[in-house]
C-alpha cells in the first residue's frame, strides 16, 4: 500500500492534560461536544440565533482586554496547549449514526469538522488568562496546511482519540499540530496527522490580535518550532510562484506542449493539414471540461460558528464530499482520501449566502485524482460572487483511472498547479 505509517512525533505523555469529564470513553477526556460546549463559553456565543446581536454587541466591551504588544502577553510553552479528546465511537454506539457512511465506516467530512474545532479549543488554551472568563480573542482557521492519513479506513465502532498542541507561533498566527490515532486490540494507532493555522483577532473579528509566544523547553519541540518556521516559508514560496502569477517552468511548458501535440488530429488527408483547431481526445482519456461536478448549499443558522459565520469545519465538510463524488465518477469506484492541503480561508460566508461548489479533476496519475474544489457565495441582492475557499484533495482509486486532458490554456494551468500539489503530497509521503 502506498499508505505510509505515521511517524508520530508525539510530545512526551507528561503533556497529557485534560479538563475533567466524566462522561467520555476514556475516563476523564473530554469528547467533542464538550469541546463545542465550552468553545461558546469561551467566547460567550449565543445559543439561539434570535440573540445572535445581541451577543456579538456585548462582545465589543472585551476590547479593553486586548494586549498592546506582544511583549505584555506571558510566554507559552507546548505542553500548556496540549489537549487531548475523545470520539466514543466503540463505547457509545448512539453517537455513530452521524459518523457513518454507506461503506459502513467512517464518513472523513465529520473528521474534518472536529479537527477545526479542535484546533480553534488548542489556540484559546494557548491564550488563556488565568482571570478572564471570557477571551477578547476571536480565533479563526486561516487555512489547513495538510492532512496526511496512513489508514485507508476508519471504523465505525472503535474509539477515536485527537491529541494536539500548539507547535509554533508568530505575532497574531499560531500554528496547531494535531493526530488521530484509532483503539484495536487495546492499543491506539495512528490515523493521520494534521497542521492547521489559526489566526488571532480582536471580538469583533475585524483586526489581528497578539497571542502569546511560545517557548520551546527541549530540543525536540525546538524541532518542531523550526519545522513551523519552515511551513510558513514553504507556503509563501509556493504562493510567490502560483500560477497566476508567474509564467510555468521550462519543464511544465514542455509538458503542457507534448498534451497538446497528442490530442492533434492527424488523420487528416495531405501533408501540411493538421489544424491547430482540429482535436481529438488520445485513447483512455478524459477531457478536462468533462470531469467536474457542482454543488450548491444554502447557509442556514445551523451551520454558523460561535461568531456567527459559517463554520469552516461544515464549508470543508461540504467541499470534502463534493471531490469525493467527483473522484468517484470519474474512476468509477470508491476512492480513498490520501491527503487534504493547502486550503485557504480567504473570505469568511455569512449566514443565509448562497454557498456554490465546484469540484474539478485537475491531475491524475496512475490509481490518483487530483480534485480542486472552488467554491464561492453568491449575493443575491448584488448578483456578486467572491471566491471563499479553494480546496486541494488527493485520492487514490481501487483500480487505474483514465488520463485528465486539457483543452485550454487555462485548464492548462490547473493541469499544472495539479500536479504541483500532487508532487508536494506524494514527497510528504
Amino acid at each position: 500500500s502506498t499508505y505510509r505509517l505515521c511517524i508520530m512525533r508525539r510530545l512526551p505523555s507528561v503533556l497529557a492534560r485534560t479538563f475533567t469529564s466524566g462522561t467520555s470513553a476514556s475516563p476523564g477526556l473530554p469528547d467533542m461536544s464538550e469541546v463545542r460546549s465550552k468553545l461558546r463559553d469561551i467566547v460567550g456565543a449565543s445559543t439561539n440565533w434570535r440573540d445572535h446581536v445581541q451577543a456579538m454587541q456585548e462582545r465589543k466591551a472585551l476590547h479593553t482586554l486586548l494586549a498592546k504588544r506582544q511583549e505584555d502577553l506571558p510566554p507559552r510553552r507546548m505542553k500548556d496547549s496540549y489537549l487531548e479528546v475523545v470520539l466514543p465511537l466503540g463505547s457509545q454506539p448512539e453517537i455513530r449514526e452521524k459518523y457513518l457512511n454507506v461503506h459502513n465506516s467512517v464518513r472523513f467530512g465529520r473528521i474534518l469538522e472536529d479537527l477545526d474545532s479542535l484546533g480553534v479549543l488548542i489556540c484559546y488554551t494557548h491564550t488563556k488568562q488565568e482571570m478572564q472568563q471570557r477571551s477578547p480573542l476571536s480565533i479563526v482557521t486561516a487555512l489547513v496546511d495538510k492532512i496526511n492519513l496512513c489508514q485507508k479506513i476508519i471504523h465505525p465502532d472503535c474509539d477515536i482519540k485527537f491529541t494536539g498542541n500548539v507547535s509554533w507561533v508568530g505575532k497574531t498566527s499560531m500554528e496547531v499540530k494535531m493526530h488521530m490515532l484509532q483503539l484495536h486490540d487495546g492499543d491506539y494507532s495512528p490515523v493521520l496527522d494534521a497542521t492547521f493555522v489559526m489566526v488571532a483577532r480582536d471580538p469583533e473579528n475585524k483586526r489581528p490580535a497578539f497571542v502569546n509566544p511560545l517557548i520551546p523547553e527541549s530540543p525536540e519541540e525546538e524541532e518542531i518550532f523550526k519545522q513551523g518556521e519552515l511551513n510558513k516559508l514553504k507556503r509563501i514560496e509556493f504562493s510567490t510562484a502560483s500560477l497566476l502569477k508567474m509564467a510555468p517552468t521550462a519543464e511544465e511548458r514542455n509538458i503542457v506542449h507534448d498534451l497538446f501535440l497528442n490530442t492533434l488530429d492527424t488523420r487528416q488527408e495531405g501533408e501540411g493539414t493538421v489544424s491547430f483547431r482540429s482535436r481529438k481526445l488520445p485513447p483512455n482519456s478524459v477531457w478536462m471540461e468533462d470531469a467536474k461536478l457542482k454543488g450548491l448549499q444554502i447557509c442556514h443558522p445551523e451551520e454558523r460558528n460561535i461568531f456567527n459565520r459559517i463554520f469552516g469545519g461544515f464549508l470543508m465538510r461540504k467541499a470534502f464530499e463534493l471531490g469525493w463524488a467527483t473522484a468517484c465518477s470519474y474512476g468509477g469506484s470508491r476512492p480513498f482520501i490520501v491527503s487534504v492541503d493547502d486550503i485557504m480561508f480567504q473570505k469568511p460566508v455569512e449566514v443565509g449566502s448562497l454557498l456554490l461548489l465546484s469540484g474539478q479533476v485537475c491531475y491524475t496519475e496512475k490509481n490518483y485524482i487530483q480534485i480542486r474544489v472552488h467554491s464561492e457565495v453568491y449575493n443575491a441582492n448584488t448578483r456578486e460572487h467572491h471566491t471563499t475557499n479553494i480546496f486541494h484533495f488527493t485520492f487514490i482509486s481501487e483500480n487505474e483511472v483514465p488520463r485528465v486532458v486539457p483543452k485550454t490554456y487555462g485548464e492548462s494551468m490547473l493541469f499544472l498547479d495539479g500536479k504541483r500539489h500532487f508532487t508536494a503530497v506524494m514527497k510528504e509521503i
